[in-house]
């Protein structure tokens, strides 16, 4: 179920051009501060929700490094 749920993100990640692949990863960067200060605070429900968000930001500054470079 992951990789299905992956290999779609991935999908429209391609699709995105430099400014919105930029805004997403603030975007998802502020969420897992959030994220990450609310499990401080108090244990989250499902904390791979952090992991998942780390490697989706991974992805999104992959994706923004390949456009950039023209690859």
């Amino acid at each position: 179920m992951a990789n299905k749920q992956t290999y779609e993100f991935n999908r429209s990640i391609k699709d995105l051009n430099i400014a919105d692949l930029k805004t997403k990863i603030q975007e998802d960067q502020l969420r897992l501060k959030k994220l990450e200060f609310a499990h401080a605070i108090s244990p989250l429900e499902n904390p791979m929700n952090i992991r998942g968000l780390r490697r989706d930001i991974a992805r999104l500054q992959t994706e923004l490094k390949k456009k950039e470079m023209g690859i």
